[in-house]
């Protein structure tokens, strides 16, 4: 068994790209899922896409020619030249895959360093993933040992201290375009999903009066309710094109194929504006408005670039505390064949037999010359005796559970001592969510 990543970042492939390769319907990611499990040298997949990054995480029977298979499907995909995949996309196999991921997690591969957004979306990806039937064990695995380096380097390490995100570093940005105070000021935030959410916050702390809009405006009163100490108004997906003309600021963070805002509702002003688009594919299409300054995701990354410098010296202890978890996760992953452990059981069932065996004679229990005859004895009942549960151990090898399984074996016969500690530490909080519910009655 083994790991491969493709991954397409804000590092490695240019926006238009991206924007092109994002999957921003369920429909779409389902059917990439679908092409994934159809082939049979895939076990599992997780499919990760946000505007920075999409992550196309396999388990693979082997790495042999798997790569090709992908880009060539993801060159139909998104009616892209395979030779811009090949040349934009970096591909990650076994140890460097794992590494890439308990590096994305961590956020240590982020636009902005430290932010703790990316860990809920790789646990959203995942749900998705595994209620779809596109993940069990093997992807369950190397994602919670992902969650617990990503949880051990927020511990250890003040890199998540003050958090931040691309719509933070956003409304920074206005915060400087505007004197460093944006008390007064009205923004109009459009869209009241996770990024949406993050910008109405940060707007709020900085003194901004908001506008949302929504073309949903059940979810946009929902969000208006949790935002408090400024003035805070919906408006209806209708009158966007009126406020935009109207106010001087305006993020927008909508999971829309297709430019929310466009030429035609754009009018000329008589003051500066400053547009955010923190979507990919992006929410404003390309504006020739004199008055008007629009912002994209990559536009953002000099500002983010100064966090960088900043955590330069966290982000090595982190990168150290990622080297160790890979290394223990494949040293882990070997402890749990179900096959050398049943070894592992009855030579040690044989051990014992033996040694007993030969104290009996050696204190005249049984005569010397009944010694091999005992010995077919006792390695028959040992193997009566292990025989269910030898056939129980293999009929769980592949389920989730099979992990906890074997480790509380190991545990109860004192086996792989230094691997043990990882009983307590490898949880599948999911997975023990969805077992504990009651089954649907038919």
């Amino acid at each position: 068994m083994h790991y491969i990543t493709l991954s397409f970042t804000h590092k490695n492939t240019e926006l238009q790209t991206r924007e092109k390769l994002a999957f921003n319907s369920d429909e779409k990611l389902l059917d990439f899922y679908r092409y994934l499990d159809a082939m049979p040298v895939i076990n599992e997949t997780i499919l990760l896409s946000t505007c920075n990054r999409v992550e196309i995480i396999l388990s693979v029977v082997s790495i042999l020619g798997v790569g090709e298979k992908v880009y060539d499907y993801l060159a139909d995909f998104s009616q892209l030249d395979i030779n811009i995949l090949r040349d934009s996309g970096e591909m990650y196999e076994d140890a460097d895959a794992v590494h890439h991921l308990f590096s994305v997690v961590s956020s240590l591969d982020s636009l902005v360093i430290g932010e703790t957004q990316i860990v809920g979306q790789v646990k959203d990806a995942f749900k998705f993933s595994y209620d779809n039937g596109f993940s069990g064990q093997k992807m369950a695995r190397v994602m919670h040992h992902a969650f617990r380096c990503a949880a051990m380097i927020r511990n250890s390490t003040d890199i998540s201290k003050n958090p931040i995100s691309v719509a933070s570093v956003a409304v920074n940005k206005a915060k400087e375009e505007f004197g460093g105070n944006l008390g007064g000021y009205s923004a109009v935030i459009v869209g009241a999903g996770e990024m949406g959410t993050l910008a109405a916050k940060h707007l709020a702390n900085a003194g901004a009066n908001i506008i949302i809009v929504n073309r949903n405006l059940e979810n946009a009163y929902k969000l208006a309710e949790h935002i408090e100490g400024v003035t805070v108004a919906v408006e209806p997906f209708s009158e966007l094109e009126h406020l935009v003309n109207r106010y001087r600021l305006l993020f927008s963070a909508t999971a829309s194929p297709e430019c929310v805002i466009d030429e035609t509702m754009v009018k000329e002003a008589s003051f500066k504006r400053h547009w955010f688009d923190l979507s990919v594919p992006r929410d404003i299409a390309d504006c020739q408005c004199e008055d008007i300054t629009v912002y994209a995701v990559d536009d953002l990354q000099g500002i983010m670039n100064k966090n960088v410098a900043l955590r330069e010296k966290n982000a090595k202890i982190a990168y150290g505390i990622i080297a160790e978890f890979t290394e223990e996760f494949f040293k882990w992953l070997q402890t749990l064949s179900v096959d050398p452990l049943i070894k592992e059981i009855r030579d040690m069932a044989q051990s014992c037999s033996d040694k007993e065996l030969a104290k009996a004679i050696k204190k005249g229990y049984i005569p010397a010359d009944h010694e091999e005859s005992m010995r077919k004895v006792l390695h028959q009942a040992f193997n009566v005796f292990l025989h269910e549960p030898t056939k129980k151990l293999k009929n769980v090898a592949e389920l989730p559970q099979s992990d906890t399984i074997v480790q509380s074996i190991q545990l109860f016969f004192g086996l792989n001592s230094e691997q043990r500690k990882a009983l307590d530490t490898y949880k599948c909080d999911y997975q023990i969510e969805k077992d504990l519910k009651p089954k649907d009655k038919a």
